[in-house]
């Protein structure tokens, strides 16, 4: 099964499983794979009492307590004639399922239960339970993870050809821009970021024509030697902001920080919620990326784009994986992200007003707020070596650095 929505590179190093399983299932019921007692036509209308899809919470011999993606609790009373089958990410259908016993079931595997409601309507009466096992997702998001940091680049957009199916992204690695064309094709799986959110699980299907120059853009695939062209087969973009400047307030009750845009030379309003990961620059580090910054070319901190629109690190991060023959960082540099990554994270109550600050947001509307992604503090010296705020640019592809792994989180 093509199973899920991919790992988000939402919030970095964090693995959240969605319910993929359900869309398993639906490849499943779709595709007519007959369960004991169950028709295609029959299992396609039935409800989502009767097909919950979630994470177990807990199992007392032939009961289960099913957390469901919705946020529900089911109780579920597996019957003594129930089919139950194991699936593993990544299956389509159920021609490679095996047969599973009720005592293998764990607290924290995703199942979908079909069956009918008992006569208290709230007890789900269980024909038939398919498992994904909490390991194998493990296995798998590990596989998917290592394959897009092998094989993904990252940046952004410079240039849409829709006709050809290209779209070109600017990376740079050690200051030095490079530009990766992207070769699309209607086998390529495209997700885009919604406008308000942080999580990769809200990113819906897309169609080429919603990506735009200036968007921020990863694409996992098969490289060219000189890592100047890639073959995608899955991307994923979206629209965020770059924001760089000072701490005016800071309003811990809400949950928000107030910003003087360097750029926009007024305040801006930014929410930190739970997703937002927030670093801390150590002032030698702040003062290497500063000087890297001053000794670049002019048109390096634009991507060479001439848009104005500033493409990725000094340090390579994301996109300089792509370069160097897919040595992180590129030419030598080091790899930002990784870097990044590393240092301890920190929290709104760790900021204080007057501190220097880059952010990257989520694209906001005109009823909310923009959403910081990823907050990085310490960085006095970077905007000084940058006064008109290009250098929030070197957090661009940390944005979406992070692996976003297959379908296999459940």
């Amino acid at each position: 099964m093509e199973l899920c929505e991919r790992e988000r590179p939402g919030r970095l190093g964090q693995i959240v499983a969605v319910s993929c399983l359900a869309l398993s299932a639906a490849c499943i019921l779709n595709a007519g794979t007959t369960v004991p007692g169950y028709r295609g036509s029959q299992q396609a209308a039935q409800s989502a009492a009767t097909r919950p899809v979630g994470t177990i919470k807990s199992i007392t011999g032939k009961t289960i307590v099913l957390t469901t993606d919705a946020g529900a609790e089911v109780t579920i009373q597996v019957q003594d004639d129930a089919r139950l089958l194991r699936i593993a990410p990544g299956e389509k259908d159920l021609k490679n399922a095996g047969p599973l016993q009720l005592q293998d079931l764990q607290i924290g595997d995703r199942i979908l239960v079909r069956g009918a409601l008992g006569p208290d309507g709230k007890t789900l009466l269980a024909a038939s339970v398919i498992a994904m096992k909490q390991a194998d997702i493990a296995t798998k998001l590990a596989h998917e993870r290592e394959e897009w940091q092998r094989h993904g680049v990252g940046g952004l957009v410079t240039k849409i050809d829709a006709p050809a199916g290209i779209i070109t992204i600017s990376t740079n690695a050690t200051g030095a821009a490079k530009d990766v064309k992207v070769q699309v094709s209607k086998q390529t799986i495209l997700r885009r970021y919604a406008p308000n959110s942080v999580k990769f699980d809200d990113a819906k299907a897309a169609a080429l024509d919603q990506i735009k120059v200036g968007d921020q853009l990863r694409a996992r695939g098969t490289r060219n030697a000189d890592g100047t062209e890639l073959t995608a087969d899955e991307v994923v973009s979206g629209t965020f902001r770059n924001i760089a400047g000072t701490i005016d307030a800071i309003d811990k009750t809400a949950g928000t920080i107030t910003v003087m845009d360097l750029v926009a030379k007024k305040p801006t309003t930014v929410k930190i919620g739970a997703e937002t990961q927030i670093r801390k620059l150590p002032p030698m580090i702040a003062q290497r990326i500063a000087m890297r910054l001053k000794s670049a070319p002019a048109d390096a901190a634009t991507g060479g784009s001439g848009t104005g629109t500033p493409a990725a690190p000094p340090a390579g991060a994301a996109g300089g994986q792509a370069s160097g023959a897919g040595r992180p960082g590129g030419a030598g540099g080091g790899d930002m992200q990784q870097m990044l990554s590393r240092l301890p994270g920190a929290t709104l109550a760790d900021l204080q007003k007057g501190d220097a600050v880059m952010i990257v947001t989520t694209q906001g509307t005109q009823d909310s707020d923009a959403t910081a992604i990823t907050l990085l503090a310490g960085v006095e010296p970077i905007l000084e070596a940058s006064p008109k705020g290009e250098a929030s640019s070197i957090l661009t592809p940390w944005t979406m650095s992070a692996a976003p792994s297959g379908d296999t989180t459940p």
